[in-house]
């Protein structure tokens, strides 16, 4: 059911969400957070449809702030959706136009659910520093993707320098697959003979790439090179340098990595690229900072350097 309040406010929108769930149509469930998505005008059903498929893990409020022309009028257009348009959830949609167009907390706050942790997230357009703005200063854990950035390396970089706790990045959710394969890997390794240098090796509109590359170095404490592939085919190899032999994850399509060491058989790994959906879902699954994100991205990304052209 979507139920659409042109020109109305957050106080309307409220009572309008109270009444449909005393009428019945939402089903009663326990929500465990609040998700505040704050988004354009145009770019909101995406994020939307992820959040809904997320929100069958995890019962949520999810409230949508899709920024409008600041040179319309002020107004506030509503929407709530609920039933089989929001999954497991509530879904709020407000559209601020003129004066009610930039993000404020104050659109928010009579929707917040009472008792509950807030998570915000912007799928586009990252804010200079998160935890400074209006939604990130009351947001408990604070996402944001520098994949859809203009410059996703330049975004890195100034989430480093503005990093608070609680944030993250979904550039650094999509690795977990990654991370935990080399993990497996490295704790094979031991007793052996040392790593002496990494090589990672991906598209050049990766971040996960740098965020790769910078774990490894920061984790190994070891030089290393990252070098580009074509843009759109994510990572595709890394590179563990030793005197006995290099190790090598190589995903050569984007669903099956072949893992090469020495002496061994090639072993076939199932490592898909993560869609939307699981990364924003692995998110909500824990409130509390993230400490090896909040040490690679505030000192792992500066032992990166700029990338080498592929071999």
């Amino acid at each position: 059911m979507i139920v659409d309040l042109p020109d109305t406010t957050t106080s309307k929108v409220s009572k309008k969400l109270m009444s449909l769930r005393e009428q019945g149509g939402v089903v009663a469930l326990g929500r465990v957070l609040t998700l505040v998505v704050v988004t354009t005008s145009g770019h909101e059903e995406e994020a939307i449809d992820a959040a809904n498929e997320a929100s069958r893990e995890h019962p949520c409020r999810i409230i949508v702030l899709a920024e409008g022309s600041p040179d319309e009028p002020t107004r506030l257009d509503g929407q709530i959706r609920v039933g089989g348009d929001a999954g497991a959830s509530e879904v709020v949609v407000l559209r601020g136009y003129g004066e009610l167009s930039a993000e404020n907390e104050s659109l928010v706050s009579a929707l917040l659910l009472p008792d509950a942790p807030i998570v915000a997230w912007w799928p586009h357009g990252a804010p200079e520093a998160a935890s400074q703005t209006s939604i990130g200063g009351i947001a408990r854990r604070r996402i944001t993707d520098s994949a859809t950035e203009q410059d996703p390396t330049a975004a890195l970089s100034n989430l480093g320098r503005t990093y608070a706790a609680g944030d993250t990045d979904l550039a650094w959710t999509r690795l977990s697959n990654w991370r935990i394969q080399l993990a497996a890997v490295l704790d094979q390794l031991q007793g052996e003979n040392p790593i002496t240098s990494v090589t990672v090796e991906g598209a050049v509109d990766s971040p996960s790439t740098v965020l790769l590359a910078a774990w490894l170095m920061q984790a190994l404490d070891v030089p290393g090179t990252i070098t580009s592939a074509p843009a759109g085919t994510g990572l595709k190899r890394v590179v563990l340098a030793r005197e006995g032999g290099d190790v090598e994850l190589h995903r050569p399509g984007k669903d099956v990595a072949e893992l090469h060491q020495p002496a061994q058989p090639v072993q076939r790994i199932s490592l898909p690229r993560r869609s939307l959906r699981d990364c924003l879902a692995e998110e909500l699954r824990r409130l509390d900072p993230d400490e090896v994100f909040g040490e690679v991205i505030t000192e792992g990304l500066a032992r990166t350097e700029p990338r080498s052209p592929a071999a």
